[in-house]
C-alpha cells in the first residue's frame, strides 16, 4: 500500500533507463584493464511530480536488466519504502546470479528511489539517512599507466595545489617503470599530499610485497588491491608483511554482503561501491559491516552518490575522486558537488542528492 505524503498517495509510477557512453580524455589504462570510454547507466524514478535519479557505470545491459526485469517490481510499490523495494529487487535476481550486473542494475534503482523518497519528503539525501558527518574527505584518483610522466605529474600536483590532501595513481602494468613514476608523482605533490598506489590485482602477493617496499621509500601510505580481491589469503599475506604505516585496501569489487564479510582481516580499510553492491542500501549495510568490526569504510568513485552516503556511515574514511566519473558526473548534474578544503559537503539546501540531470548535455553521448 502507498503511503500518502501531504495528502497523496505515492507509488513509484514508472522507470525511465537511459545509457551514455562519455569518450575518456586521454587513453586510459591501470594494471590489468585498458579502456577508451565510460558509461553510465541512468535510473530515472517517476511518483507524482519528483524524479529520483539513480546511476551505475557499467555495460548497456545493466540497462536492459532494469526495463526488462526491474522496473515491474517496483512500478505501484510505496517509493517511502525504499529497504522493502530492495528486498523484493534482489528476489527478482536469485535466478540470475546477484553479482555483477544482477547488483549493479539494483544499485541505479536503489539510488533512484532513495533520491525520489528524498525529494517527496524535501530532505537532502543525506539528511534523510541521519547523516553522521557534515563534509566527507576526498583523495585524487587517476595516474593511470598510459598517462606519460607529464600528464602524471600535472594531474596528480594539480589536486595537491586544489587542496585534496591525498591522491592515488595505478601500478601493476609494467613493474618496471612503476618505481620511477611513483618518484614522478611524489615530487609533483610535494611532502605533505598522502600518496596511494593501487593495483587492481596485478600482482601475486610476492611481487607485491617487493613492490611495497620499494614505494614505502617514496612514502607510499596506500596500497590498493595489491592482488586479486578474489585472493583473500594474498591479501591477508601482504597486509601482514607491508612495510609499516602502509594500508591495504579492497573491496570495490564486491556485489554482495558475502563479498565484504570475506575481506574482514584481509584489509586495513574496506572499500564499497554504491553503484555496484545494491546502491545506497547496500553501501549503508557495507558501513555497518565495518563498524562492527572496527574498520573504516571508503567510498569508490561515483562521489555524486558517495558524498551524501558517506555522511551517514560513522566510520567514514574518505570519497575518491576518481577522474573519469567526475568529468562525467560535472558534465550532466546542475549541482554537482566541487570540494571544499578537500572535502565534499552536501548541498543541505537541495532535496535528495541535490542534482537535475541535464538531458540536453547528455544526449550527444547517448547508446
Amino acid at each position: 500500500m502507498a503511503t500518502a505524503v501531504r495528502g497523496i498517495e505515492v507509488a513509484v509510477e514508472r522507470l525511465d533507463v537511459s545509457v551514455y557512453t562519455v569518450p575518456t580524455d586521454f587513453p586510459e589504462s591501470d594494471g590489468t584493464a585498458e579502456w577508451d570510454a565510460t558509461t553510465m547507466v541512468l535510473v530515472e524514478a517517476h511518483a507524482g511530480d519528483r524524479i529520483g535519479l539513480g546511476y551505475t557505470y557499467g555495460d548497456a545491459a545493466t540497462g536492459a536488466l532494469v526495463r526488462d526485469t526491474l522496473a515491474e517490481v517496483v512500478e505501484g510499490h510505496d517509493a517511502l519504502a525504499v529497504t522493502a523495494g530492495w528486498q523484493a529487487l534482489g528476489r527478482a535476481c536469485r535466478n540470475l546470479g546477484r553479482p555483477g550486473i544482477a547488483s549493479m542494475a539494483i544499485a541505479a534503482v536503489d539510488t533512484a528511489l532513495w533520491d525520489l523518497k528524498a525529494r517527496l519528503l524535501e530532505l537532502p539525501l543525506a539528511t534523510l539517512l541521519d547523516a553522521a558527518h557534515e563534509t566527507v574527505p576526498i583523495y585524487g584518483s587517476g595516474g593511470f599507466t598510459s598517462y606519460p610522466d607529464e600528464r602524471l605529474a600535472e594531474q596528480l600536483g594539480g589536486w595537491a595545489e586544489q587542496g585534496i590532501p591525498r591522491v592515488k595513481m595505478k601500478v601493476g602494468r609494467e613493474p618496471g617503470r612503476d618505481l620511477d613514476r611513483v618518484r614522478v608523482a611524489r615530487l609533483a605533490i610535494g611532502d605533505d599530499a598522502e600518496l596511494y598506489v593501487d593495483a587492481n590485482g596485478a600482482f601475486n602477493p610476492e611481487r607485491a610485497l617487493r613492490c611495497a617496499d620499494a614505494y614505502a621509500a617514496w612514502g607510499v601510505t596506500w596500497f590498493e588491491e595489491p592482488v586479486s580481491s578474489n585472493d583473500v589469503d594474498g591479501l591477508r599475506l601482504v597486509r601482514s608483511r607491508a612495510p609499516a604505516g602502509m594500508e591495504v585496501a579492497a573491496g570495490e569489487y564486491a556485489y554482495t554482503p558475502d563479498d565484504l564479510r570475506a575481506l574482514l582481516g584481509a584489509v586495513d580499510c574496506l572499500q564499497a561501491d554504491a553503484t555496484r553492491c545494491g546502491g545506497i542500501t547496500g553501501f549503508l549495510q557495507a558501513g555497518s559491516l565495518g563498524e562492527a568490526f572496527e574498520l573504516d569504510l571508503s567510498g569508490h568513485t561515483a562521489p555524486t552518490i558517495h558524498a551524501h552516503a558517506m555522511c551517514a556511515v560513522p566510520k567514514a574514511r574518505h570519497v575518491e575522486w576518481f577522474h573519469d566519473h567526475v568529468r562525467i558526473e560535472r558534465l550532466f548534474f546542475d549541482g554537482f558537488l566541487e570540494p571544499e578544503d578537500g572535502s565534499l559537503r552536501p548541498d543541505r539546501s537541495r532535496p535528495g542528492l541535490g542534482v537535475e540531470f541535464r538531458r540536453a548535455d547528455a544526449e550527444r553521448y547517448a547508446a
